[in-house]
This record gives structure tokens, C-alpha cells and sequence, in this order.
């Protein structure tokens, strides 16, 4: 007889925990599916193993037996055990963990659409390498060799050629039999890297894995790498769970970005896992980037990482020539448009010269929100709590974060008043002018509501690679990795926009835009003109992204962090307490954070609680506190803060949801 630990496939506080049943099955082992009898009705329930031993569990006299094992489905255990390190690290349910490493219970029987349909890639040879590719190839691949694990942080200017070395570490990854993972942060960018990989190594060689598959397309993917059909995967987040039984390389491209990180539990961070799944397989992590998140790039400063930089570009081609226009002198003589005159011109000379324009603003949308001139009152949404957008094509003002819409007022719901009007710009007020200002251009916009039909992001950047749109206006997913020849010139319609976000990394997050989005510029044989216009021209992540200098950047912002003992310096826990009744809510936060200051040890400081800067979503009113925790105590404080979970989950009167994210990328 052997014994067995179980992660119950039922998904509540009350059931998160490991359970033991005796059994006589052959080769049980971590990570396979079984039927248990569970609860005191006895009733046949699946689960998967967690741990096997010979000995029985001490102080447990009587056993119930694992009933069958379900030959068809299980997880390796490297997988099983990344799932229970995962559930520790992020503080979600063990079955939530589980469940990122299987597919979606689909009858696959039926006929499937091929996920590469579309994708049109002829053949290719691997091109020349240049100098500091080699080198970059040459030290991952000396991890290969000896099959040693080691992190590296590529470092790599936009267009210094990162993707052809990640093809590259791919292959060698295959000539060795194993797997590789590339992931990408927008699945937008998935066909165009799909296409590169397809190109290179055949479609029976690439599984790709993302959320707009259908789940009968990921159940096909996700049996096609377990049966070791394929040994590289390309996708999003979740890609990093992809079921290969031998990793040789995970690579994730644009590593700064803050998509890798769940916002749902289980709150991962994908290269969090990525890195533990590399160290069990002795497979090499490489991180890509021209603008590296502060942490990583610091952890390179500590030798965490390796770093590997590529500062040059893979054609030669000088970086972009970049001028800051101050859009408040531009008003101060007289010019109250959108376009300044230095960008109008340049719109013009660069559709003259039969070249693409990409225009940038990171706001949907016509208009920001509407407001009262007589008394103030701005629309907001019932449900959120925030201001609404307009848009103009649907006549109506519609929340960002639930959707809502409302028509648009034609008197002030307060005062009464006429002058009600629309402020602030989106990208749709943005295509308006410019489709006036350029009449004979060929205009397309790129974002969320351009975007309602399937498949219309790919035909929209199919038309742009193709040369049939002159100018592509869109939020940040025209700034995050697109790679098109043709573009010489692009326009940053407003960079204070994710400078002024309510948050530490906001500097951070507006230098990495604003050198994403000027390095699609001047790609092919020509050197790229880019434009930012800002009423901060002086803000140092302006200014730095301008001369595209990170390591300037870096210096200024690492002295701020240390000072304020902000990350790398220290984990954030973020513990959010949400319900309709907005009393309950604050109260029950109260509760929490007392409960903590009573618990947590010396120098761990509980910031709050306090109101969230979006204080209703979904008609839920929400109250967080931080909890600022010095590098290297992060497991220690992470039992406490499960133990509140615990005690919250059994306590009576608290508010609905009480939720906890480790080093949150958004606080508002």
C-alpha cells in the first residue's frame, strides 16, 4: 500500500488543501488524474496527485482509496511541482494552479479551423549574423552545451536583431530533442512572430497557444506538444504552462511588459514561473528587451541575470532622429490643434516620399470624458465610478473598464445647463483630423474598438505590411514590437499620458513607450524620424527616451527606488477588499489591515488602507492596503498574509471578495 497527497478538483477556501488517500495503483505518481471518494457523502470526485510516499501520514488512522486513474489526462511532475510551488508564491488555490497546466475539457472530435489558417510565411534561410549577434548566440549557447541552467537578460536595441538570435536558440534547442517557449506580450504581435518562427522551421514544427484560440483549437495545440509533435510553442502568457517533458529554452520577448502578469488569480508573473521551470529542466531563460524593467535590469546588476547587450542595429541604420515639441509653447503662439506644426510637416513630407506614417496615443476613444463648463459634473459610469469616454461613432459615452454606455447628455443632468461639451483626446479624434489635415492618405486605426471582428487585427496589419494604409493611428499595440520596413516617421500624439498614471513605475512605463513606440520607426534601409509632443518636455523619461539612452534612465530612476525602498528594493503585497456596501467594505479593510499590524514582524509596514483611485468597479466599492516587505523576506511574510486569508474566509460580516496580489503592475 503507498499513500498519496491530492489537489481536489473543487474550487473553494473551504477545500484548498492537500488530502491523503491510500492506494494500490502501479506507477501513481506526482501529477496524474485520479477519482477520489470526497466529503462525507463519499462522492466520486477528480483530483491530481500532489506527492507519493510509503509511509502513512502521521496521526491518520483510517484511509479512503483513490478509486482509478485516468490514463488519458495527468501533468508532468515538474509541472505538478511548479503548480505547488506557484499556489506558495502567488497565494491562489492549489486547484487554480493545477489548472494552468491543462487544457480545456473539450470534445475535440469535431473538426477544428487550423490556428494557422492564416498565416502566410514562405520558406526562409537563416541571413548572415552580425558581430554582436554571434556573441549574444555564442554565450547562450554555451549554457546549452553543458545543459546548465542560466538566466539571461538580452538587452537589445529595437532593431538590433533579438529575434533572429531567439530563432537561433530554438534550433539548437531542437537539434538537442528538447522544447522551446517563446512568449510575446500581445497576442497582436503573435501572427507576425508565428510567421518568422513558421518561416524558419515548417508548421508541423509550431504549436501556438493564446487566449483567442477556441478551446477545442488549445486542446488540439496542447496534445500535439505533450505527444512531442512540436518542439516549440509560441503564444502569450499562458504559453509558459505549455506541456513539453523536456524545455531546452524559454524566451520571452519584450520582457518589460506588464501583460506577463496576471490580473486574475492565479495572479502569476509569467516569468516568475518561466525562470522555475527552467531551473528544473537546466534549460536556459532569456529575457528580451531594448527598454528592461528596472528590476530585471538591476538583478543584471547583481549577476541574478546575464546580461548580453546588442546596441547596435542589425541594419546599420542609425537609431531614429527624435525631437520633443513642448505642445504648451505650440499653444502660447497660437496653434490649439492636435498636430503640432513640426508633426503636420512631417506627416506631409513622408507620404511625398511614398513612406508609412505610425501616429501613437495611448487613449481610446474620441474625447477623454464630457464634462458640465457651468458647474463641472463629468458623466461617469454607475457601476465603476469613473469617467466615461465619448465616442464618436456610436454617439455615446462608454466605460473602459465594464462597458457600460449611456447616451450622450444634451444638458447637464446637474445644473441644467447647455454648455456640456467633450474634453480630453482619443484615437478616434485623432483619425478625424489627420483623415482632414491628409485627405488623399489611406488611414487606418488600431485598437480595441477598431477591432470588433475576428481577424480583423491581423487584416489590419496585413494592409499596413502590404504598403495599402499610409498612415496607422493606435494605442500601445503600435508600439510593441511591429516590424515594418516602410515606416519612416512616427508621431507621439501626447507622452503625458502614461507619465501621469498613479503609480511608481509610471516613469518607468513612459520611457519604455515612448522608446517602443519610436523604435518601429526607420527599420528598413533608411534612417527614422520620430516626433513626441508633450507639455513636459524637461521630465527626464521624456527626455532620455528621446536620445533612446537607457542606461540614463536606469541610473535616475534605481536612485529614486532605493530611496523610497520601492521594487527592486522590496515586494509589494497589495490586499484588496471589495462589496456593494461601500461602509462594509471600508470597515472589513480596517479590519484586515489591524490584523496585520498586529502580526507582521519589525520593519514590514502596512500602508492603509484607503480608498482605490478607482474606487467602484462593477458596482464594487474597493479598499486596498499595501504591505512594503524588504527584499528577501517575501516567503516569511507570505505566510502571514495566507494566514489572513484563513481567518478572513471564517470571519463573519466582512465584505464579498478579499483578494491578494504580489507585486501588483497596476494599483488604481
Amino acid at each position: 500500500m503507498i499513500y498519496a497527497d491530492v489537489v481536489v478538483d473543487n474550487n473553494t477556501d473551504a477545500t484548498d488543501e492537500l488530502y491523503s488517500y491510500a492506494s494500490d495503483i502501479e506507477d501513481l505518481r506526482p501529477g496524474m488524474k485520479v477519482k477520489v471518494p470526497f466529503s462525507v457523502h463519499n462522492r466520486m470526485t477528480d483530483a491530481y496527485v500532489a506527492r507519493v510516499t510509503d509511509s502513512a501520514p502521521e496521526g491518520v488512522k483510517r484511509f479512503k482509496k483513490i478509486a482509478e486513474a485516468d490514463p488519458d489526462t495527468s501533468l508532468t511532475e515538474e509541472a505538478m511541482d511548479t503548480a505547488l510551488w506557484l499556489r506558495n508564491r502567488c497565494l491562489c488555490r492549489y486547484i487554480e494552479a493545477v489548472k494552468l497546466f491543462l487544457p480545456a475539457n473539450t470534445d475535440v472530435k469535431r473538426r477544428t479551423k487550423d490556428p494557422f489558417a492564416d498565416i502566410d510565411a514562405a520558406p526562409d534561410a537563416p541571413p548572415g549574423l552580425n558581430g554582436e549577434q554571434k556573441a549574444a548566440l555564442e554565450r547562450i549557447a554555451e549554457s546549452m552545451d553543458a545543459e546548465k541552467h542560466e538566466a539571461f537578460l538580452l538587452h537589445g536595441v529595437t532593431g538590433s536583431g533579438k529575434t533572429e538570435v531567439y530563432l537561433r536558440v530554438a534550433g539548437k534547442a531542437a537539434e538537442k530533442g528538447k522544447g522551446t517557449i517563446v512568449l510575446v506580450p500581445e497576442i497582436a504581435l503573435t501572427p507576425q512572430t508565428v510567421s518568422r518562427f513558421v518561416a524558419r522551421f515548417g508548421k508541423d514544427s509550431v504549436a501556438v497557444l493564446h487566449s483567442r484560440l477556441t478551446a477545442a483549437q488549445r486542446t488540439v495545440e496542447y496534445r500535439r506538444i505533450e505527444s512531442g509533435q512540436v518542439k516549440l510553442v509560441i503564444g502569450a502568457r499562458s504559453a509558459v504552462f505549455a506541456p513539453f517533458s523536456s524545455i531546452g529554452a524559454i524566451i520571452i520577448d519584450e520582457e518589460h511588459e506588464t501583460s506577463y502578469k496576471s490580473e486574475k488569480s492565479p495572479r502569476y508573473d509569467a516569468a516568475e514561473v518561466a525562470l522555475k521551470r527552467c531551473m528544473k529542466h537546466g534549460a536556459v531563460l532569456v529575457l528580451g528587451s531594448a527598454t528592461p524593467s528596472v528590476t530585471d535590469y538591476y538583478r543584471s546588476e547583481t549577476g541574478i541575470y546575464k546580461r548580453i547587450e546588442m546596441l547596435e542595429r542589425y541594419n546599420s541604420v542609425p537609431l531614429p532622429e527624435v525631437k520633443i515639441v513642448d505642445m504648451g509653447a505650440e499653444v502660447r503662439s497660437g496653434n490649439l490643434g492636435l498636430f503640432s506644426e513640426a508633426l503636420e510637416d512631417a506627416v506631409r513630407k513622408t507620404l511625398a516620399a511614398k513612406k508609412q506614417v505610425i501616429l501613437f496615443l495611448n487613449r481610446r476613444g474620441y474625447s477623454s470624458f464630457v464634462s458640465c463648463r457651468e458647474c463641472g459634473y463629468v458623466v461617469k459610469c454607475g457601476e465603476c465610478g469613473i469617467s466615461m469616454a465619448y465616442h464618436k461613432d456610436e454617439e455615446a459615452c462608454i466605460c473602459h473598464y465594464c462597458g457600460r454606455r449611456v447616451p450622450v447628455p444634451r444638458v447637464c443632468p446637474e445644473c441644467g445647463s447647455r454648455l456640456i461639451g467633450r474634453f480630453g483626446t482619443g484615437t478616434q479624434q485623432v483619425e478625424e483630423k489627420a483623415a482632414e489635415l491628409f485627405p488623399e492618405a489611406k488611414i487606418e486605426r488600431l485598437d480595441l474598438d477598431a477591432l470588433k471582428k475576428k481577424g480583423e487585427l491581423e487584416a489590419v496589419l496585413k494592409r499596413f505590411g502590404s504598403g495599402k494604409t499610409d498612415i496607422l493611428i493606435g494605442t500601445q499595440i503600435v508600439a510593441k514590437g511591429l516590424d515594418f520596413s516602410n515606416v519612416e516617421l512616427v508621431g507621439i500624439m501626447s507622452a503625458d499620458i502614461t507619465l501621469n498614471i498613479p503609480d511608481f513605475r509610471s516613469a518607468e512605463r513612459c520611457f519604455q513607450l515612448l522608446t517602443q513606440a519610436a523604435g518601429r520607426s526607420g527599420r528598413g534601409s533608411e534612417r527614422g524620424k520620430v516626433i513626441i509632443q508633450t507639455c513636459q518636455p524637461d521630465e527626464a523619461a521624456v527626455t532620455e527616451a528621446a536620445k533612446q539612452d537607457y542606461r540614463a534612465f536606469y541610473d535616475h530612476e534605481i536612485k529614486i527606488r532605493r530611496s523610497v525602498q520601492y521594487p527592486p528594493f522590496s515586494d509589494i503585497f497589495r490586499i484588496l477588499v471589495s462589496d456593494e456596501d461601500p461602509e462594509k467594505a471600508e470597515r472589513s479593510a480596517d479590519r484586515c489591515a489591524a490584523w496585520l499590524r498586529r502580526k507582521l514582524p519589525e520593519g514590514v509596514y502596512v500602508l492603509g488602507p484607503a480608498k482605490t483611485t478607482l474606487l467602484k468597479v462593477d458596482g464594487m466599492f474597493r479598499y486596498q492596503m499595501l504591505i512594503k516587505v524588504p527584499a528577501g523576506r517575501r516567503r516569511e511574510i507570505s505566510g502571514t498574509v495566507s494566514e489572513l486569508r484563513t481567518v478572513y474566509a471564517k470571519a463573519k460580516d466582512t465584505a464579498k471578495l478579499m483578494s491578494v496580489d504580489v507585486n501588483p503592475y497596476s494599483m488604481i
